[in-house]
């Protein structure tokens, strides 16, 4: 198991890494993560998990299961998060009431761990956050909690960019119990820059301090932004090229990994609006992203002035897209007949598009075949929401899917919405769209992209970490 010193430590990505590396040595491997957060979600089963453990299992060269992550909290305020428990919502909990479920949930955790365990030579778990969050090791399935249940070894990382590497590894085992430090049999200090030798003495310290076994200083991995991101805080703006795609950066934005086939072409620039700041007077494009929340988000859209912005992006004759979330709010009205999203009611959209939209109790969630009606390209993608959208502007459908049209376009063709996530990662389907949106179409084989940058990560952690010691420990 690999734990780390904090969140955002690079966990997730030394997990992908060492899968791809254990799998190019002939090993039959599974990632698993016990607890995940994140509004970033995937499709596994029908049901729902967390995208870094997509990634994983596209590095293990598998496909993605509910078991690689059996429960996944997706946070819908500061203080409440829905519970996915094996792929499917099970409950909206606040944090003190999540306290009091998880002990029903050990059982699940350790069903979905011994049925990779079971498919596998090794598995690699992920933990999440960390150990050292002493306050939440009564009750724990996310962590040490976690690993001594599956009685597994523990390797923990640091993050030597944020600083004080060695009082974050000193640190944990000092607050840490006797017993749980006795299961951590080694450590790893991440995101290293410039030459690791000039750490040996820090290494060393650390090893003196802690009597653990160090397996590595790993450098920085500079291709880290070709591969998708989980965490809303790796969100960033990418590409160079002339036609510009503003996106507001939602306060609970979700499947924002749709984002980065499009930050990766040479054509194109995508540029995150952080709030607080307005939308760029010369996009081409405005995309809405995906949220958790759509009529927070919306309020939340309002309250930054970006509603202003997009009118005068709209006058211009600028473009509009909205995905999922952003393509409700991009209508004119959002019911919530039972409350699902707050106090049962109605609330004004942007009314960009003649629809509106429902929010019902039940999820779709799957993964689906579709056809871009404009160009008669064929794509994979997937569906996560509720709620159903209709109006005079469906008539203009984006898309069909199973038969049937999905989305809409506005009877003067500048704004489009679309359920559909996972689009971009199509190449044919970008390729036709840039082509459409005058941005000269696509230069990039995005998932050959990523394959190649799953090996260059392996190959890298192959090179500066001691595998044959970690195999030594699973063992």
């Amino acid at each position: 198991m690999i734990q780390g010193t904090g969140s955002n430590v690079g966990k997730s990505l030394l997990v992908a890494g060492i899968c791809r590396a254990l799998v190019r040595r002939g090993l039959t491997v599974r990632p698993f993560k016990p607890q995940n957060m994140s509004n970033n979600a995937a499709v596994a089963e029908g049901g729902e998990i967390g995208r870094a453990q997509a990634l994983q299992a596209m590095a293990c060269g598998v496909e993605p299961s509910v078991h690689m992550n059996p429960i996944l909290l997706k946070p819908e305020s500061e203080t409440g998060a829905q519970v996915v428990v094996h792929g499917q919502r099970h409950t909206t909990a606040k944090a003190g009431e999540y306290g009091a479920l998880k002990p029903s949930l050990m059982p699940k955790v350790l069903e979905s761990f011994n049925q990779m365990r079971g498919e596998a030579d090794i598995v690699i778990v992920e933990g999440a956050g960390s150990p050292a969050e002493v306050n939440l090791r009564a009750g724990d399935i996310a962590n040490m909690g976690f690993a001594e249940a599956a009685d597994i070894p523990v390797i923990l990382a640091g993050d030597i960019d944020r600083g004080g590497v060695i009082a974050q590894i000193v640190g944990t085992k000092a607050v840490i119990s006797t017993a749980d430090a006795a299961r951590i049999k080694g450590f790893i200090v991440n995101k290293f820059r410039g030459d690791p030798a000039l750490f040996d003495e820090g290494f060393k310290a650390i090893e003196s301090h802690t009597g653990w076994r160090g397996l590595g200083t790993l450098p920085w991995f500079a291709d880290s932004h070709k591969l998708p991101a989980e965490d809303a805080l790796d969100i960033r703006s990418g590409g160079n090229g002339g036609f510009l795609i503003a996106v507001p950066q939602l306060s609970r934005m979700a499947n924002f990994d749709d984002l980065d086939p499009l930050a990766q072409e040479l054509n194109v620039r995508v540029t995150m609006v952080p709030a607080g700041k307005p939308l760029p007077g010369d996009a081409d494009l405005v995309l809405i992203p995906g949220t958790k929340s759509t009529v927070k988000d919306l309020a939340f859209f309002r309250n930054q002035g970006w509603d202003v912005d997009l009118h005068a992006h709209f006058r211009r004759g600028g473009k509009v897209l909205g995905i999922c979330g952003g393509y409700q709010m991009l209508g004119k009205v959002i019911a919530d007949p039972c409350g699902i999203e707050g106090p049962a009611g109605e609330t004004k959209g942007l009314g960009y598009l003649d629809v509106t939209t429902t929010m019902i109790p039940e999820k779709q969630v799957s993964r689906t075949k579709a056809i871009h009606k404009a160009s008669g390209t064929a794509l994979n993608a997937y569906e996560i929401h509720i709620g159903t959208t209709d109006g005079p502007d469906c008539n203009r459908p984006v898309f069909e899917v199973r038969g049937q049209p999905e989305g809409a376009t506005s009877a003067n063709g500048q704004v489009q919405g679309s359920y559909l996530h996972g689009l971009f990662s199509e190449d044919a389907f970008r390729d036709a769209w840039l082509k459409a949106e005058g941005a000269g179409g696509s230069k990039v084989a995005y998932g050959a992209g990523v394959e190649k940058t799953l090996d260059a990560l392996a190959a890298h952690i192959e090179a500066h970490l001691d595998i044959d010691a970690l195999l030594e420990i699973a063992q």
